[in-house]
């Protein structure tokens, strides 16, 4: 009896075959992406002489390993934090050439004299849990877009957008460019007014 021959297997298609299976999988997986902070670094300056900032110009916020909220050296809830930190931003307790002609706080002199000195100085532990500290930052971040909305809408009446949403339709990649260059003069004069200085010291490790 004539030996049967084994039947051949066609490759040719087997490269279109793990192609299609690539394309397929690339478009159906999805790609967990973790939850952070946007930050722009500030550009490098050659600084010899640091500025001298009072101490009533600085609000100090420390977490501890246990997520305990000092602000000032006093225990704080979280959902405090945000009303704590325009109150200390807007107080406009100074005189002279430190005034703040805009500002609607107390005017505490015991508290900053203007926004443009104010900062805010957070310091956490290196075992505070994570969203703890995200939350906190987010408290903090409100705070200035707070004041920010206040004085986009005082400056900007008939724009018909908040400073925030202004600001996110100016990082939207859709936006036109004639758009983003009506907004980027008055996006530049509200943080003027309220600028970002949020300061982050080296976490700590407590025993």
């Amino acid at each position: 009896m004539a030996k049967r021959s084994a039947p051949e297997v066609n490759a040719g298609s087997m490269a279109d075959i793990a192609f299609l299976l690539l394309i397929f999988f690339l478009v159906t997986t999805t790609i967990e992406t973790d939850s952070g902070l946007n930050r722009k670094l500030p550009p490098m300056e050659d600084v010899v002489d640091p500025p001298i900032i009072k101490e009533r110009n600085i609000f100090t916020v420390v977490v501890n390993k246990n997520n305990d909220l000092l602000v000032e050296e006093k225990p704080m809830e979280i959902s405090e934090l945000r009303e704590a930190a325009v109150a200390f931003l807007d107080n406009g307790g100074g005189k002279g050439d430190d005034a703040c002609s805009f500002c609607q706080g107390e005017g505490n002199p015991d508290s900053s004299d203007n926004p443009d000195k104010a900062v805010i100085s957070l310091k956490n532990d290196r075992e505070t849990d994570y969203k703890v500290y995200i939350a906190v930052q987010n408290e903090l971040v409100a705070a200035y877009n707070v004041l920010r909305d206040r004085e986009f809408a005082r400056l900007y009446p008939n724009a018909g957008l908040s400073f925030v949403a202004a600001d996110r339709k100016y990082s939207d990649p859709r936006t036109s460019s004639n758009e983003k260059e009506a907004l980027k003069p008055k996006l530049d004069a509200v943080k003027a007014l309220f600028p970002q200085k949020l300061s982050e010291a080296e976490p700590s490790k407590t025993n």
